[in-house]
């Protein structure tokens, strides 16, 4: 209640990191990933920010929240979901992508076959896939748990190296 991590992120920590450390100053230069909830929202951060982040990943992210609407108190910070459809929509990957046009953004996400999420990033994907929108999505043998998540980061690695080899090339 007492902090808004998305205004934290694009506000405090971004300038913070640009200050201190030798960064390029660019979206195409800069990706935000996530495990899980932070999957999450490290799209939604990306995705409502484009200004700031152009690259995007989630691993076994919960990418859907109205699915879980009864599991870790999500209630207790956008409200009940029956009271409060649209609170929830508006907070949520899977609908934020409904009021976006086609993004500038360069989006991983991978899930395990046997992950508890498994069918909200089959479904992300799908909306994906019909709205036109460029992505690469993994859905490989796994679950959500450490074995998959430490082979899963390294192909957003390489993905994310080649979106910043391909945007240094195009500035060059």
């Amino acid at each position: 209640k007492n902090m808004d991590m998305e205004s934290f992120v694009i506000q405090d920590l971004v300038p913070y990191i640009d200050k201190h450390f030798p960064t390029i100053k660019h979206p195409s230069q800069r990706a935000v990933t996530g495990l899980s909830m932070g999957g999450h929202g490290a799209l939604k951060l990306a995705l409502q920010h484009q200004d700031t982040f152009g690259n995007a990943g989630s691993t076994s992210g919960g990418v859907d929240l109205t699915k879980f609407k009864n599991r870790w108190n999500l209630s207790k910070h956008l409200g009940d979901y029956d009271e409060n459809p649209k609170i929830w929509e508006q907070n949520t990957v899977y609908y934020i992508v409904d009021s976006l046009e086609k993004p500038n953004v360069n989006i991983i996400f991978d899930c395990g076959v046997d992950d508890f999420f498994a069918e909200a990033n089959n479904l992300l994907h799908n909306k994906l896939v019909e709205k036109k929108w460029p992505h690469d999505y993994i859905s490989r043998p796994g679950n959500h748990s450490q074995a998959y998540w430490r082979n899963a980061i390294l192909y957003q690695m390489l993905y994310f190296n080649e979106a910043f080899n391909k945007a240094k090339s195009q500035n060059d």
